[in-house]
Order: C-alpha cells, then structure tokens, then sequence
C-alpha cells in the first residue's frame, strides 16, 4: 500500500516505523529537516521536505497515485486543508486526520463529511486517551481493556499477583474454578518474555496475563489471578486540559471527583463547566493542599497535565501519601518503560492510543479493529472472515487447520451477537468477526494474507 503520512513527530514517526516492517511504501511529509533526515536513517521510506497542506508538497510526495494520507501534523488546520487538497486535487481514496480542537470534535458530523470537509476517518487522540482512562477505571486491577465485536468481548491484561487463585496452580485450574464462563489466555508474560500458555503451564506471581473474554465476565476471570480489588469510588485529576476536563466530566456522575487545575482562569472555567466535580486551583505538588484534601482516602490518583515530569512527580508523591493508585499521562515513549511498575501503577501513552486507532485504517484484509499491546510489541486484531471455502484460507476451516505464524491465537469469534470463545475444533463461517492476538507484530502481514480472500485460491 502507497501511504503518505504528514507530520514527523511521535505518532507520525511511530506509525511509519510500524507499517514500513509490513512492506508498505511509505512517503513522511515535514518541515523539520533533521527530524526527516533521523527517521531516513532508520528506516526505508521516502521523505519531503514542506508544508504538508502545500498541493506542491503532496504532488511531490506521490499524491497522485497514493492509496492514503494520514495527516497528524500538530495542526488540526492543516491536517484539513491537506485532506481537502488530496480529495479536490488528487482523488486520494483514504483521508486519516488526527483532530484535536474539541471546537472541532463538536461539529464532527457536519464538518467532516465529503461535500465539506473529506476526512474519511478521524482520530482524537484526546478522547481515546479518556476511553482507555475509563476503562481501567471501571475494570480496577487491570493494566489494559481493549473492547472488540461492538463491545461484545474483550482482551484484558492484569498482573497475577499472590491472593489469586489460579497463582501457582496450572491453567487447567481456570475451567474447575470457572465452570460456567468461557475464557482463553491468550498471552503470558513473565520478565517481558512471552510464554506460550499451555494447559500445564503454572501461573507466577508478577506475570502479564493477557486473557479473551466476554465483556461481562472481565471481572470473574480477573479475580483468578489476583485478589479483586474494590470499584473506586474516590478519584482525583490533576490538569484540566482536554483530557482531563473530558474525563471528568465523563466520570463525576458516578463517581466523587476532585480536580487541581494550576491555572486560576481554567480552574474558574472548569468549575462553571463541571457541575459535580470539586475543582481546586493549586499545584498538585503541593503536600498541603493534598494532606487537606484526604489524599489517603484517594482510590486513584491521575495525573494528565502536558509536562511528564511533574506528572511523574505529583503521582509518586500522592502514592507515598497514601493514594491506593496512581496512573499517568506521559507523553515520552521512553519514559513509559522507565516508570511503570514501580511506584506508578500506570503510565498512558498517548501515542500508542493513537497509533492503535490509526493501524485499524491501514491493514490489509477486512481488519476493522487493531490495539497495539505492550508498548507496541503485540497487537490484537479483530478481523471479519469473507468467502467460502473456495476463496478463503479460513472460511469452512476448522481453527486447528488454519496455518497462523507463530505466537498468534484466536481468542474469540463473534457470530452475529454470540460470543465463541475459540478451542482448536470450532470452525469459521463467513462473516464470523475473528479476535486474535499477535505477540510479535513482524508476523501481522501473514495474518493479513490468511485473511484476503482471492478468487484463485484452490
């Protein structure tokens, strides 16, 4: 696939790195030379130097005969324009653009439509930030909930700690323990070396587990490897950005939120905007105003301002005052694997929220959702299987047929609103929605390929 990305920063970068190892052409549009020149050197792709939204620019960078353009420049303005262009001008048939003015956002459904502005798909970052904050919310213990099939089912990791049932005993334990729920471990990690799950395999304490399930047994199956903690009840935000104004506004009327927003004008915007958030103007560094606002009765402690390090800092300190858990928004890929684990519980990466919404657009085959695991390491694909036994690889198949490259599983499959959790002897029907997971993500385009039905295949 010919694929032009404007915008050379993390997500720009981070997605070219992930799609030139699927053998895409792929072409990276920026002003910033150095910038261009560093992912040049790294990688195979194709680099133009210019103004993204410039007809010139995306002349030269292939626009004509390319199959998308993915715009996340940091300008939302330009990101339209750019997609404008390449629809009037050049006929591009697939427009990406990452959006982040909630001004916008609001008039999505008149703005962004073909006969006004032609975006084909549009990504917030900031409201995928607030999804993926919601769902660790409401699922308290697990690292990460990645809901596929509409909802219908769910991969969730969670570190198995002592107190749960399965730790120490083998996976075979999961069926006595839970006759009458289905679910599949997908994944086991232990010191960030992927383990193939076996029935005889025993479950250590400090393991990943990353298991399928139907959405609403997420919790049953999460008390298996560790002792299920309480639902929240008491947050506290720190920032009051987009995200962290979106997420409270999200969460306050189930839950008791408090808010510290530095700034005196926001916090007196926020205060007017939020009706049942308590919103403080302070530093969230500050012992005093933690101590006065009960930090020790706190159940999480979020910290969402745009600086990492004082993220960092107010969230370990809300932790050694006594916070029961802290999560943080980092913005530095790097810092992530540095911080998460010890005393921050866990660290958001913006970026990879974003770039798991964006491969979903970008695959090959019918994939119509992609998460990207563990740092971007592993991926979870939701796939809809097309054909029949004449054209497709899987369609009519038994799952024991199917040749998958190493290290990938079918967790699930979805038929119409049933939710199979897949063993070795079910076999795919046309149309059924396949949830997989991929521990090493060099093996994606293999899974891509088993998934394209071709009128040739005998």
């Amino acid at each position: 696939m010919k694929i032009i990305i404007l915008g050379a920063g993390q997500v720009g970068g981070t997605l070219a790195e992930n799609l030139v190892d699927e053998k895409n052409d792929i072409t990276i549009v920026d002003t910033n030379i150095e910038r261009l020149r560093q992912l040049q050197d790294k990688f195979d792709l194709r680099v133009v130097s210019g103004h993204g939204s410039y007809p010139r620019i995306l002349r030269e960078a292939g626009a004509e005969d390319a199959d998308m353009l993915v715009a996340v420049t940091n300008s939302d303005e330009t990101n339209m324009i750019a997609c404008q262009i390449s629809y009037s001008l050049f006929n591009t048939p697939n427009k990406v653009a990452r959006i982040r003015a909630s001004e916008y956002i609001k008039e999505t459904k008149k703005l962004f439509i073909p006969d006004h502005i032609p975006i084909d798909y549009l990504i917030s970052p900031e409201q995928l930030v607030i999804d993926y904050i919601y769902k660790l919310i409401q699922y308290p213990g697990a690292l990460q909930v990645v809901n596929f099939a509409s909802g219908k089912v769910s991969i969730v990791a969670a570190k198995a700690y002592y107190g749960g049932s399965l730790v120490g005993n083998s996976l075979l334990n999961l069926r006595e323990h839970l006759p009458h729920i289905d679910t599949r471990i997908a994944a086991i990690f232990r010191q960030d070396r992927p383990i193939r799950p076996q029935g005889s395999t025993i479950i250590e304490a400090g393991d990943e587990i990353f298991f399928v399930v139907a959405t609403e047994h997420i919790r049953a199956v999460m008390s298996e490897v560790q002792r299920l903690e309480k639902p929240y009840k008491r947050i506290m935000i720190v920032g009051g950005g987009n995200v962290g104004a979106g997420l409270a506004k999200q969460l306050e009327k189930d839950y008791s939120i408090k808010l510290i927003e530095r700034d005196q004008e926001r916090a007196t915007e926020l205060a007017e905007l939020l009706h049942d958030t308590i919103v403080f103007y302070g530093d969230a560094s500050d012992q005093e105003l933690l101590a006065e606002e009960h930090i020790e009765q706190t159940d999480v402690f979020i910290a969402l301002t745009n600086d990492d390090e004082a993220n960092i800092m107010s969230a370990m300190l809300a932790k050694k005052m006594g916070a029961k858990k802290v999560m943080v928004l980092i913005q530095r890929s790097a810092y992530v694997d540095l911080v998460q684990g010890g005393v921050i519980d866990i660290a958001i990466s913006p970026q990879q929220a974003t770039i798991s919404a964006l491969l979903g657009h970008v695959r090959k085959a019918d994939i119509i959702n992609v998460s990207s695991l563990r740092k971007g390491v592993a991926e979870a694909i939701e796939a809809i299987a097309h054909g029949d036994e004449n054209t497709s690889k899987v369609v009519g198949r038994k799952i024991s047929e199917i040749k998958l490259p190493t290290g990938t599983i079918i967790g699930a499959i979805v038929r119409d609103d049933e939710v199979i959790i897949a063993n070795s002897y079910h076999i795919i029907e046309q149309d059924d929605h396949i949830i997989m997971f991929i521990t090493d993500k060099k093996h994606v385009p293999e899974v891509e390929k088993i998934f394209q039905p071709s009128p040739f295949f005998l």
